[in-house]
């Protein structure tokens, strides 16, 4: 696939009307509620209830099958529900809105394999996953103004590829890509980040700098990070969510989760 493929493919119309304006004064920036959903009679999610703050930074852990993706892909249009709620704010209804409306409005989401377009460097990746117009001939063409620039400068030294900017990012190492992927995410401002499996295949100093990163962007951002590295969950977790079976089995810190008995019997003791 070229790179205009690619482009077409990944990048489609901005949604000017998003929908009402988000609204986080009076509790969560995400809200889901008794979300149930089933495949050919399998209860994926089961009445599942989570609640995210803005700023925070949650864990969510789980043994296979417990309902992690299924979650994320319900939070970001790619599932719909059988029956529940998913409100971003108080007022905007997620269930309403597409995939791409979902993207673009504020909530972005990082899959555990890294999907960068290899052929163009580092600097060129962030460039076209700015949030402006994203018409790909218009994209193609532009120049950027000042106060884009200066955000891809910023996002390169969050993201600690300053140096790597000019360098093709098919180049890179796994772990590399992992943060360009989290930098172009960045770079559409999002208000909720979904990161799936972040440290899957990175050697130690690159978990360790990526357990750095994450830790930075909360705050600014919402951050709810999947993993089933526990060590790794152990340095950045503030709050875990368990769950089992598509439902919440139980939340608190680090070690109110590890010695809780329903948790060992279910996951951590396997």
């Amino acid at each position: 696939m070229n790179i205009l493929s690619q482009v077409r493919r990944s990048l489609g119309q901005p949604d000017p009307n998003f929908g009402a304006p988000l609204d986080t004064t009076h509790g969560p920036i995400l809200y889901v509620e008794d979300v149930t959903v089933s495949f050919d009679g399998f209860r994926a999610l089961n009445n599942l209830n989570l609640y995210i703050d803005e700023g925070e930074l949650r864990c969510i852990i789980g043994p296979n099958g417990a309902g992690k993706t299924t979650m994320m892909d319900v939070i970001t249009g790619k599932t719909k529900p059988d029956s529940g709620s998913v409100f971003f704010g108080q007022q905007i209804n997620l269930l309403e809105l597409s995939e791409h409306q979902i993207a673009r409005g504020g909530i972005g989401r990082k899959f555990q394999k890294p999907t960068v377009f290899e052929a163009l460097t580092v600097y060129e990746n962030l460039e076209l996953a700015t949030a402006a117009d994203k018409r790909v001939w218009w994209t193609l063409t532009r120049s950027l103004n000042a106060a884009q620039r200066y955000q891809i400068e910023e996002t390169l030294v969050l993201i600690g590829l300053a140096d790597q900017r000019h360098q093709n990012a098919g180049a890179l190492s796994h772990g590399q890509k992992q943060w360009l992927e989290i930098g172009m995410l960045l770079m559409q401002s999002p208000r909720v980040l979904l990161v799936d499996e972040p440290v899957a295949g990175m050697t130690g100093e690159e978990t360790e700098k990526t357990a750095e990163l994450l830790v930075s962007l909360a705050g600014k951002h919402s951050v709810v990070v999947v993993e089933h590295d526990m060590k790794f969950v152990r340095s950045i977790a503030r709050k875990v969510t368990v769950l089992h079976q598509g439902s919440v089995l139980t939340e608190g810190t680090m070690d109110q989760v590890q010695n809780d008995p329903k948790v060992i019997e279910v996951y951590l003791g396997e």
